[in-house]
């Protein structure tokens, strides 16, 4: 019998049943369900709305009907409509009547507001640690190879020399952002609902502030139908989950670019890739691949959740129990994709050599050239098409700039000396680019040496 069918002469169809029941994949939120309706208790009994002793007992058997879901001595029933009333009626087998005054002044509207606040909390700590995790590996990689050179591209083009290190910093910092996105969604959700009711709260002499410490919230919601019908914190997590598997997405399509034997920059793990079923000498970058496409379904699950709330009226609608599958599916699956990420990123083998070859080829110091003649007092614009020039020249015979000798560059501009081939050196390049921020050794070490100080700070705040 269900708990509220006091005003219904008959029963629901069971496709009806079926259709409205969550308890699938609601249960997963069992634990912060109990944990509040056990602050619940305890403040119904200290306000008086019922007998202290009954809250006591309510709250002893809450905990022991915990400890029994945890130990698999009670199933969840998938005739449950969902995971609050499984808990209730699961409390009111054991001790009948007293346990039917749980639910005083308290909506399943308001009830549900909290534990999935509580749920998503929880689960955020967990991947705020896993994202460290990740931005200590790809840190550890910049550091090894701070001064290893390769070309940096723009249009996919070789552009500009750079470092393997300064290349995986950009990464660091799109993770950095990810995590203070994170941070940052874990405070809007830190406001304590319940006492809100159905929407429009409740006649009896609640202490909310009292349930809001007790479950470690920092304040209160400020408008019991906004409370109740709120899912900005959901769709906010799910679009910060979508940004960072974006990121991931990335960084796993230049992984897969750099296996190939046309880069051969790096070599993947055997224990990260897997083979052809008909090709033998295959070796595939699935670990990437699959993060690459699993980013797809994050953005349809922000897709969801915007659309399902996108003409809601106040306050609460059944629609909004769509929610949890959309962001439990984003969170399982950033969970998910992170370790064997980190794994594939920790163990695959940096090719010096190819990236060295490639800095030499494809004029990545052409720029370079542009800018000794510059600094020598010829206009950019004009130093830019001489070496324009130059690099047309070069491309029809089949050579790079440095093989051409003295007297030639000469023909272009007097003003290009002996010192033109120091200056285009792929270490030159590099090192003469030393600004904050840019690929120069130092500055990469000094890059290096303020994320190890964020690292430091960020690992000590997730203790």
């Amino acid at each position: 019998m269900k708990l509220w069918s006091g005003r219904f002469s008959k029963d629901t169809d069971k496709t009806v049943d079926d259709f409205n029941s969550s308890i699938r994949f609601d249960c997963r939120m069992a634990k912060q369900d109990i944990k509040g309706s056990m602050a619940h208790a305890e403040m119904l009994g200290k306000c008086g709305v019922i007998p202290e002793e009954d809250a006591a007992l309510i709250v002893k058997t809450l905990s022991e009907v915990w400890e029994d879901i945890k130990e698999g001595k009670v199933s969840f029933d998938p005739r449950a409509e969902d995971i609050h009333m499984f808990v209730e009626q699961e409390l009111i087998k054991r001790i009948g009547d007293t346990g039917k005054k749980l639910h005083t002044g308290r909506s399943r509207n308001d009830q549900v507001a909290l534990d999935i606040r509580m749920n998503l909390t929880d689960e955020c700590k967990i991947i705020k640690e896993m994202i460290l995790e990740l931005m200590n590996n790809v840190l550890q990689t910049a550091k090894k190879h701070r001064e290893t050179i390769m070309p940096g591209y723009t249009h996919l083009q070789r552009a500009q020399p750079i470092t393997f290190g300064h290349h995986m910093m950009a990464y660091f910092q799109m993770f950095k952002r990810d995590l203070e996105r994170l941070s940052d969604c874990v405070k809007r959700m830190d406001e304590m609902p319940l006492g809100s009711g159905a929407l429009a709260s409740t006649t009896y002499p609640l202490d909310r502030y009292y349930v809001a410490e007790k479950l470690g919230f920092s304040r209160i919601t400020q408008n019991s139908m906004d409370a109740v019908s709120d899912r900005d914190f959901v769709i906010e997590l799910a679009s910060v989950l979508a940004i960072f598997m974006m990121h991931i997405s990335r960084l796993s399509e230049e992984i897969i670019l750099w296996a190939t034997k046309e880069f051969s920059f790096i070599e993947l793990d055997d224990a990260y890739s897997t083979g052809s079923s008909i090709m033998p000498q295959k070796k595939n970058p699935d670990v990437a691949e699959l993060a690459r496409g699993k980013t797809g379904r994050m953005y349809g699950n922000l897709m969801t959740l915007l659309s399902m709330m996108k003409s809601l009226p106040l306050a609460y609608n059944k629609d909004m129990q769509e929610d949890k599958e959309a962001i439990f599916d984003s969170i399982d699956t950033v969970k998910m994709c992170i370790p064997p990420f980190n794994g594939m990123l920790a163990t695959m083998r940096i090719r010096e050599d190819a990236m060295d070859e490639a800095v030499k080829t494809g004029f990545a110091n052409a720029t370079d050239l542009a800018d000794y003649l510059t600094v020598k007092g010829v206009p950019f614009r004009v130093a830019h098409e001489i070496t324009g020039k130059l690099v047309g020249y070069c491309t029809e015979k089949n050579l790079k700039i440095e093989d051409l000798d003295l007297p030639f560059l000469k023909s272009y501009s007097e003003l290009i000396e002996e010192d033109i081939y120091q200056a285009l050196k792929p270490e030159t390049c590099v090192n003469r680019r030393n600004l904050p921020g840019g690929p120069a050794f130092d500055a990469v070490a000094e890059a290096i040496s303020e994320a190890e100080r964020y690292m430091d700070k960020a690992s000590k705040k997730t203790e």
